[in-house]
Formats: C-alpha cells, structure tokens, sequence
C-alpha cells in the first residue's frame, strides 16, 4: 500500500503496525502543533511583542530564546537514562509548552503595561524550556520509527503536509489581525490556539511506546564524553553553529524590519511571509526526494549559499519595489531553509549510534542553542544601536552584510567540513 493510502487510513491507527502507526501519528500531531507556531509565532510573535511595548531588543530575545531553551536537552540527555517512558515525558512537556504559550494571550488583561513585556518573556522562556525538553523526546523516538531508507523520503512528506497548514494558518491569521483591531484579534488567535492543543495533547497520547536502549557508557561523563569525541560529528556541528551564529543575527528580524522600518502592513507581511512557507513546503518534498540520491552532507552544503544570497538580495530594495525584493528573498529562503532544517535534522540522527543517539542530539542541540541565542540578541541590540543610522543601513545593510559573511563561510570553509562520510 502506497504512503498516500496509508495516510487515509489515518482513523485506523490501531489496525497498523507501531512502527506505522507512529509515523501517521507523527504526521497528526504536527499538524495543530505547526498551527500553534504559526498563529503565536514568526511575525505574529513580533506584532504581538510590539504590541505589548516592545522594542527590537525584546523582539531579539524573545526570537532568540526557543534556541537557548535548546540546553536543557543536555539535562534530557542524561534523564533518558533511567526515566525511559518516551511516549509519557514527551506528553508532559509538550502539552506544558503550548499551555504556558497559549497563556501568554492573558497578558494584555491581567498585567499593567510596565510588566507585560518581562512577564511575556519570562512565559516564553519557560514555554520553550518545556519544548526543547519534549523535542528531544520526539527526536529519539521518530529516530527509532523512521527506516533509515526512507527517512529522506518520508521527512520530506511530513514537512510538506505541515508546511501547508502552516502557510494556511499565516494567512487566516494574517487576515485576522487585518479585519479586527489588535486587541480583538490577537484573542480569536489566542483561542484557535488553545483549542489545537487540546487536539495536540490527544495526538500526543497515541504515539506508540518503543522500547528505549540505553546507551552502553559506564559513566555520565563517559556518556557525554562520547559525541565530543567524535571529530568529524562535531566538526560538523561546530560549523552548523558558527554558521547559525550569522544567520540569526539577521534572519530572525525580517519581520521586524519589515513592520518597523519599511513600515509594510501586518496583512502584507503575513503574506510575504507565506511566501517563505510555501517555498519552504515545496522545498523539503524535493530535498527529501534528492537525498535519496544524494549523500546528506552534499546537500546540506549546497542549501547554504542559498540562505547566504536570500540575505544579500535585501539590497535589492535599493533599486526595485521592495514588495517585489521581499517576496523574492522570502522564496529563496524558503527553499534554503527547508533543505537546511531537513538535511541537519536526518544529519544529527543518520549517523549516530542509536543507544548514544539522545546525547549527540543534545551536543549539537547545546552549541547550535547558544549561538542561535547569541544571533537574535545580537542583531536586535545592532538594531537599537542603528537606530539614527542612514535608511539603507537600517533597511537592507545588516542583511546583507551578514549574508555575504555566511556566504563566504560556507563557498571556503564549509566543503572542508561536510566531506561525505559513508554516504550520508
């Protein structure tokens, strides 16, 4: 039976086997998860950050904590060991997650102006740290379900599905906020979201239970002594976060400029940011399908330049409409950065031994949280400081001056790096 097939018999769950009900599950459940994300994140998170009285410095930390809340899968790593009910932990920590974020929607109601911000940023960091705990969970569970055969494949699948929902999403929620005032909207957004995880919670309880193997290390220290050891994995981290350094001192502000800067509408920034989703939908089918073919190490170097160039054609609005630019930049980042999450994501659990796997997650998971910390803050404090500088610098000039930087990183020192190594 094709995959489409198996698919429409989503209802059917308990007629497959675990390792395919998993899989269907997984495609289920990340469908209100990517709504949540999409309805209270990306732009919406900055509009809704501005509205609270933001400014680009708060909108820098908020973007930036999902990946600092990223260390606490070194803790994760480590409990895994002995607390090994998968399935429970990811249950608990996911539904803490979007609970705590959906909370944040009281703010405006309960808090005084002063305090909303801090409140706000506080929720989120907390609402993360519950995230990236129940993403390590998943992580080493879809590890275990997908067949290394097919996980170029059926990742590519699985993205494309929730990338649709969230494009969709962006949109109505887009909509929203231009058809209400912003009190108004961000509650209906607020109340989508609380319903979705119900849904998610539900979801979440009918992931199959695998059995967990623990790894064979002597010691804690053994255990995380393990990746570290591993001089071409962590190689290859190393350069990943060094590269997602650049990136986000630019990228994670888009929306920003865009709102604050170009002054471009919330409905026209939802668009262009669809844009980016659409391209990011159509893109992991098709980097999923090539890496079928191609080692994964390939692939994910040639995704890099096409991040770099997506920040240096914001230069573009010098000459061009800068609706026009933008939608460009945003398709081209999109097809970038649908490839880079896919290929980094089947790169970190391709070739890792499956009993040390939860701990190699949480090394690359660790380094790449800190430096995609350090990105947002860095660039929204870069903001603040150009604040009186001339237009284009403020507009176009940190985009591409960062996009030429990551470009130059990844033509020199990234085929140094991403040698293939046995096929992946």
């Amino acid at each position: 039976m094709s995959f489409w097939l198996h698919l429409i018999s989503v209802f059917r769950r308990k007629k497959l086997s675990d390792q395919r009900r998993g899989l269907l599950t997984s495609i289920m459940e990340g469908i209100p998860a990517t709504i949540i994300g999409n309805l209270l994140g990306g732009p919406m998170l900055t509009i809704y950050i501005v509205f609270l009285g933001g400014t680009s410095a708060d909108v820098g930390l908020a973007v930036a904590i999902p990946q600092l809340a990223n260390l606490v899968q070194l803790i994760a790593a480590f409990s895994m060991q002995r607390f090994n009910n998968r399935r429970l932990l990811l249950t608990i920590f996911g539904v803490s997650h979007r609970i705590i974020w959906v909370a944040t929607g009281l703010i405006p109601f309960f808090v005084t102006e002063e305090l909303r911000v801090p409140l706000f940023i506080g929720m989120f960091l907390v609402s993360f740290v519950c995230a990236s705990t129940s993403g390590m969970f998943f992580t080493s569970m879809i590890a275990d379900m997908v067949p290394v055969k097919v996980r170029g494949r059926y990742f590519g699948i699985r993205n494309t599905i929730h990338w649709a929902f969230a494009s969709i999403s962006l949109l109505v929620g887009g909509q929203i906020l231009e058809h209400f005032n912003e009190e108004s909207g961000f509650v209906i957004l607020f109340v989508i979201s609380a319903l979705c995880t119900v849904w998610n919670a539900f979801e979440l309880r009918r992931y199959p239970n695998l059995p967990f193997e623990r790894s064979t290390a002597t010691s804690s220290a053994a255990l995380f002594l393990k990746p570290l050891k591993d001089f071409v994995y962590m190689k290859a981290v190393i350069f990943i976060a060094f590269f997602i350094l650049l990136q986000n001192v630019a990228i994670p502000l888009f929306s920003y400029v865009m709102l604050e800067i170009l002054e471009i509408s919330k409905w026209r920034i939802t668009v262009i940011t669809t844009v980016q989703m659409v391209s990011m939908m159509f893109s992991y089918y098709y980097w999923g399908t090539l890496n079928t073919r191609f080692a994964t190490r390939t692939l994910l170097l040639w995704t890099l330049p096409i991040i770099s160039f997506s920040c240096m054609l914001w230069a573009g609005i010098e000459f061009l409409p800068a609706l026009l630019v933008l939608i460009v930049v945003h398709g081209a980042l999109g097809f970038g950065l649908g490839g880079f999450n896919l290929l980094v994501f089947n790169l970190i659990i391709g070739d890792t031994p499956k009993s040390d796997r939860p701990m190699y997650v949480a090394v690359y998971s660790a380094l790449t949280g800190i430096t995609g910390f350090i990105g947002p803050l860095t660039g929204g404090y870069i903001y603040n400081w150009i604040a009186e500088s001339p237009f284009w610098l403020q507009s176009y000039g940190i985009s591409f001056l960062f996009g030429t930087a990551m470009l130059a990183l990844s033509l020199t020192v990234g085929p140094m790096v991403f040698r293939t190594r046995r096929g992946i």
